[in-house]
């Protein structure tokens, strides 16, 4: 597409779109954001006038009316959570007070602490930035200090010395600053201010850890005579205030309109054509996106690419500097992993606007100061609508008209928001879950904390359960790990116990995970012991900081992992053998399909094998056994039980198949005639044995027949061995309708829970268990004794089936597709009339 400079090139471009036979059945839905004015207000009153005259000199004549709010609650003592939107002007909105304390106070000093090493780093510069404003010069050189892992030791000396803006990340805070509180003596007794941005990210375990460790850090806050006010901000989520007060335990207030203006936001959902319209396969995203590319930088729009991993950012750098090497030096990337200095000179020229395509992980996401882009494309869904939301937010420079555009990928959850755009544009239906209270994780911090401070006899921590509390001091004492004296407990072990703890993890027992791509061993991470047997099994693909590895070799007895990088095009997956045991039952509910249960249970899995599958499109490119250590897994879990009526009106029409066979009065005559044929050889191996260790199978699957007598027709029948008969199955096994609403289940689950799918473990079992013999689907917490993922999904059940149906009833494949039910095996028939089925007898 040629096109010259016009005034308003975006309306041309997307009725071009809109016109071309060749991309406007794709155009899925268009949604339109009006553009919004400033609702502007004067200076507070009480502003120290040093600070207006700075704010006048920098090009802010006026505040927003949040960052006025914002400043009215502070001065009264309140803690508060901003969740205004992308570039709306919140870092002000904490740094106003935080100044004017400075102002006031020569000794007050304050905490922030952010996601990423890049805000923090970003954060501090636009803090001296400020300062520089005030003229205080001697406050730029020593006040403001960014302490992470790496910082010099010189540097750190003199942060703990003279620093009054601590700028660091829940990390370092954890293991490097609350351990030795005696060297921040100065800073923690006239800490004001603990201002933590982007709360939306520690959820989870990631942020049922940080719940702890601000408890461990309000415990030594107080130890020292302060009391500081919490001053937070968040992305779009359904939860903000309940979250927020979780994450510190305190009243907080909710500051969520926004005056900040911007422009008219056009927003494209575009679905890459099918190219294999039996399997539901679509052109891979990455592939559209440069295509739409083309488009952009002929109409001189300047865009930022949105990728979800480091190799995708490569990836996609390389096919457009290819496609056009006349503007290669003007395409970049920005990702984890460059130098800070590299990232600002990206950063500026992308405020200059000589970058015209840049490519980048969700790093651009977060807060950092860019200005606003033309355009923004999002290769697949980001993962949560938080994250569309603060990536679609970096559209607009000040009140300009800007464009977002998101290709879909070929993913179930992908496919169900192009058909139900309204969760992507409506009010937020995602809630961040942590559960600081989860004993192992609780266990861990309060080692800790008694490591920094003696825990008094009625002391409590943060607002657990004194009872709870009590207890696990006691088993510390058993342990030996404290000793109580004088109405105090004590450590007295030699261990160091935030040295041990990764608050990435849940479990006690972690596997260092090591690069050795260049010949070196670089530590990269840890990941705990349960998660380490299907997440870095020999041969898995692990995805870290964006970057793919493969895992060379797995050390049990020393509890290590080596992995080198790789840019293969394809992820694994797991294959497991699992037993769940129902330990107790704490709410029930009755549906019309049966009734659903939460509950503790014991997960027992084993690793038996895993498969690659395409990165792309989904497709399973081949399947390799494993064999690794059996674990035990004890976490919650939403299961649901299906009626035995519900089984027999499915039986009469013909749309339950997870029964066992029966395969016909005519069987063993059969059977015995195959095997007598075959030599009583295994057909494939050539193993030759009696016929007790030989099978007999059928190679259409004997699900896909009305008749037996046809099914077990000589030329279906061959000899198999056992292992090569298991392998068989694998490959022709028909996918249940079972089987097909447990995928689906998996896949939309995040979507309510705000995570990875990742983090939900799922079963389904025509004969299980923990039912008492009846069909089971269970979606648990892939965590230790849950963090309340399961739980939420309960509560919320009847979105989560709603969603389902909806997605498999417009799914446009015949039997079932990666996009919906799961793609059905080579020679196999898909669920996909079978899961349609069950869902709509879950809606009656």
């Amino acid at each position: 597409m040629e096109m010259n400079p016009i005034s308003n090139p975006l309306n041309e471009l997307l009725n071009h779109w809109q016109t071309d036979p060749a991309l406007r059945d794709n155009l899925i839905h268009r949604h339109v954001q009006p553009a919004a004015s400033a609702q502007w207000t004067d200076f507070p009153e009480d502003v120290n006038p040093k600070l207006i005259a700075a704010l006048e000199k920098m090009g802010f004549p006026r505040l927003f009316s949040h960052q006025k709010t914002a400043w009215d609650f502070i001065q009264q003592g309140m803690n508060v959570v901003i969740t205004t939107g992308t570039a709306s002007g919140k870092t002000l909105a904490y740094n106003l007070p935080v100044l004017d304390r400075f102002l006031e106070d020569d000794n007050s000093c304050v905490l922030y602490l952010f996601p990423t090493k890049a805000l923090a780093q970003d954060q501090e510069h636009s803090l001296r930035s400020f300062l520089m404003a005030l003229d205080e010069r001697r406050g730029i050189e020593k006040y403001p200090g960014l302490y992470d892992g790496d910082t010099p030791q010189e540097k750190r000396r003199s942060i703990r010395r003279e620093a009054r803006f601590v700028f660091t990340n829940p990390d370092m805070l954890h293991r490097g600053i609350l351990p030795f509180h005696t060297s921040w003596e100065r800073f923690f007794s006239n800490l004001r201010f603990v201002i933590i941005d982007e709360i939306h990210t520690y959820r989870g375990v990631f942020g049922s850890h940080v719940a702890n460790v601000i408890r461990r850090l309000k415990r030594i806050a107080r130890f020292y005579g302060s009391n500081p006010q919490f001053i937070m901000t968040s992305a779009t989520i359904a939860n903000p205030q309940e979250f927020s007060e979780k994450l510190v335990e305190e009243d907080v207030k909710l500051i969520s309109t926004d005056g900040s203006p911007h422009g008219k936001r056009n927003f494209v959902l575009y679905n890459p054509p099918i190219v294999q319209e039996e399997l539901g396969i679509r052109r891979n995203p990455m592939v559209e996106t440069v295509r739409l590319c083309d488009d952009l930088l002929a109409s001189h729009i300047q865009t930022l690419i949105f990728a979800r991993s480091r190799k995708l950012v490569e990836f996609t750098l390389k096919n457009l500097q290819q496609y056009y090497p006349e503007q290669s030096d003007n395409i970049l990337s920005y990702r984890s992993g460059y130098l800070p200095l590299e990232r600002r000179q990206i950063e500026k020229r992308i405020k200059e606007g000589t970058a015209r395509v840049v490519v980048a992980t969700n790093a651009l996401e977060l807060g950092i100061d860019i200005g606003g882009l033309d355009a923004i494309m999002m290769m697949g869904y980001p993962g949560s609508i938080s994250g569309f939301r603060q990536q679609a937010g970096r559209a607009g420079r000040k009140e300009r008209e800007s464009l977002v555009v998101m290709v879909a990928s070929s993913t179930p959850l992908d496919q169900f928001l192009l058909q139900h755009a309204d969760y992507l544009f409506a009010s937020p239906v995602e809630h961040a879950l942590i559960q600081p209270d989860n004993l192992i994780i609780l266990f861990q911090h309060i080692r800790c904390a008694v490591f920094e401070l003696p825990f008094e006899k009625n002391e409590n921590f943060g607002n657990l359960d004194p009872k709870i509390f009590t207890e696990l001091l006691e088993v510390l004492k058993m342990a030996e790990n404290v000793h109580f004296s004088g109405d105090k407990y004590y450590w007295v072990s030699a261990q160091y116990p935030a040295g041990e703890i990764s608050l990435r993890t849940a479990g006690d027992r972690t596997f260092l995970l090591q690069d050795e791509t260049d010949g070196k061993l670089h530590n990269i991470g840890v990941i705990d012991e349960p998660s380490a047997y299907w997440m870095v099994h020999p041969q898995a693909v692990y995805f870290h900081a964006g970057q793919s590895y493969l895992v060379k070799e797995m050390d049990f007895e020393h509890a290590g992992v080596k992995l080198v990088q790789t840019s293969d095009d394809y992820y694994t997956e797991p294959k497991q053998k699992m037993s769940v045991e129902r330990m107790k039952s704490l709410v029930q509910d009755t549906l019309p399909i049966g009734e659903k249960t939460f509950g503790e249970i014991k997960v027992r899995s084993q690793v038996t094998g895993y498969k690659k599958i395409d990165f792309n499109h989904g497709e399973v490119l081949s399947t390799h056994e494993l064999e690794m250590p059996e674990t035990q897994l004890i976490t919650t879990g939403t299961w649901l039980a299906i009626d035995d009526k519900i089984i027999d009106k499915l039986r009469e029409m013909q749309l339950w198949n997870d029964d066992r066979n029966y395969y016909g009065a005519n069987w063993n005559e059969q059977r015995l005639k195959v095997m007598n044929r075959d030599g009583y050889t295994c057909q494939v191996c050539g193993r030759t044995d009696t016929g007790a260790n030989l099978h007999v199978h059928h190679k259409i699957p004997f699900k896909n027949f009305t008749s037996s007598l046809e099914a077990n027709n000589l030329n279906n029948l061959i000899t198999l061995c056992s292992n090569c008969h298991r392998k068989a199955e694998t490959v022709v096994r028909v996918k249940s309708g079972l089987g097909g609403l447990g995928y689906t289940f998996h896949h939309l689950a995040p979507l309510l829970l705000m995570c990875d799918y990742l983090d939900i473990g799922i079963f389904t079992d025509p004969n299980a268990t923990i039912t008492d013999g009846k069909p089971c689907v269970l979606l648990y917490d892939q965590v230790p004794a849950g963090i309340g993922l399961s739980e939420s999904i309960f509560k919320n059940f009847h979105i989560l089936i709603e969603n389902a149906y909806e997605l498999v009833s417009h799914c446009q494949c015949k039997v079932g597709c990666p996009s919906c039910v799961g793609a059905p095996g080579e020679h196999g028939t898909g669920a996909k009339v079978y899961t349609r089925e069950l869902l709509q007898l879950m809606r009656n």
